[in-house]
């Protein structure tokens, strides 16, 4: 084992959505790569025992990709479970025996947000935090405020390298595909700047609602749950300048620059739109204001892009669900597009003449449509660089802090809630915001 690998993974929320969704998913993959054999403790509160335990983790991979007969036995042999309260003293005891001879455990917190300070001072109390790293999930906090307290309460349990703030989007084999394409063909850096670019477009469309979680998502809303996070991060890797080395604090240093030439938003640089029928999903207050859909304009002040806006869309019950960006160049016609979901495709827009005598043009897409195949999972890349104590693809600190300065002006009820039909590309005020070029 490397000196800085970990070696147990302790997961809270072991019975919960999220580890239903993606950690057990993402662990057998991890197993099945023989990348990870070490003891595996969930620990909750619903399980009855270990044996309640493994038979969630089976109907887990029974509803998300399937069960590998091998991978799981593997898996159903590492996994132990400690039940208990998160403010009891005794489950942070329960948990150290465990441990054992663990010196350097990573504590993964699938868990509401609420409650991270709470474990993690649980943790720092009982001495389990010693050697340790601990994975947070999003949302990191709800704004500047309670970000920069959340941080405060971790940075009293754990030193800032062994926080890893998770987005997963950040381990999604296309967006690392577009930040490798970005710098790794000479022919782009000419024309990647203000003097070429006329815009950019950000879409982030999804076809679904709230799928039964409306609860969570009225405390969230579109800014909170995609703008603040994914898609300024996208921002950040489309404009960010290139590193200096592979250090991992390489990149993160160039991003926060980005976040930081982020102008912060005003209120007429954003459209809120709530689709309707929203207020009667369950869980959603009647009289909700919260957004399911935001359009953005957004600036960057900095020399490579002052001028240039950015159009961001993100919204729920669209006419689509997909995933893209569509940079477009001055000369009509011009542009590169990076499709991120559904379907991975990297193609650029050029102008050829079009067939017949006539010397006239024709506008055609030239398209590398790129398979993910046999990519891992998002939860299983950054599941395994935390493992490994690898920071690349987290969030530090500084990033999510910064990047909550820009949206925390136009947070909550800042600007009117407009409400639009379902299937539709949002309010149709959100046009004079960020007109949709394609998709």
């Amino acid at each position: 084992m490397a000196a800085d690998e970990s070696d147990a993974l302790v997961f809270f929320g072991a019975t919960g959505d999220l580890a239903f969704r993606k950690i057990y998913p993402a662990l057998q993959a991890l197993i099945k790569r023989h990348r990870f054999d070490k003891p595996i403790i969930g620990v909750s509160r619903s399980a009855a025992n270990v044996d309640a335990l493994r038979e969630r983790a089976r109907e887990s991979l029974e509803a998300n990709g399937g069960v590998d007969p091998e991978a799981f036995h593997k898996l159903a042999s590492l996994l132990q479970y400690v039940r208990g309260d998160y403010e009891d003293p005794s489950t942070y005891a329960a948990l150290r025996a465990a441990l054992g001879d663990a010196k350097h455990p990573l504590y993964y917190l699938a868990i509401p947000p609420e409650s991270f300070a709470t474990v993690a001072s649980g943790l720092a109390a009982s001495g389990c935090n010693s050697g340790a790293r601990v994975v947070v999930e999003k949302p990191f906090g709800r704004d500047l405020e309670s970000a920069r307290a959340l941080n405060h309460t971790l940075h009293r349990c754990f030193q800032e390298p062994a926080i890893f703030r998770i987005d997963h989007y950040l381990g999604k084999e296309p967006v690392q595909n577009l930040l490798y394409f970005r710098f790794s063909n000479t022919f782009l850096e000419p024309i990647w700047n203000r003097t070429h670019v006329r815009s950019v477009q950000v879409t982030m469309a999804e076809k679904i609602g709230v799928e039964g979680r409306g609860r969570f998502y009225d405390e969230v809303g579109a800014i909170r749950d995609v703008v603040q996070n994914h898609l300024l991060e996208l921002v950040a890797l489309l404009t960010m300048e290139e590193p200096t080395d592979n250090h991992p604090d390489a990149l993160r240093d160039e991003k926060l620059r980005a976040f930081r030439a982020m102008r912060p938003l005003a209120s007429n640089d954003i459209v809120r739109g709530q689709f309707r029928g929203y207020r009667d999903e369950k869980g959603v207050a009647p009289n909700s204001t919260v957004e399911t859909f935001a359009a953005v304009r957004l600036c960057l002040d900095s020399n490579r892009w002052r001028g240039v806006p950015f159009y961001i869309r993100a919204g729920k019950r669209l006419p689509v669900s997909v995933t893209e960006v569509l940079v477009q160049l001055d000369r009509p016609g011009n542009f590169v597009r990076f499709r991120l979901s559904p379907d991975v495709i990297v193609s650029i827009g050029a102008t050829a003449k079009a067939p017949g005598e006539a010397m006239v043009g024709e506008h055609v897409e030239l398209i590398a449509r790129q398979g993910e195949g046999d990519a891992m999972s998002p939860y299983e890349r950054l599941l395994g660089d935390a493992l490994r104590g690898d920071p690349m693809l987290f969030v530090r600190e500084d990033e999510v802090e910064t990047a909550w300065t820009v949206v925390e002006p136009v947070l909550d009820n800042a600007t009117p809630i407009y409400e639009y039909e379902p299937e539709t590309w949002g309010p149709p005020e959100a046009d004079a915001i960020a007109p949709l070029t394609s998709v």
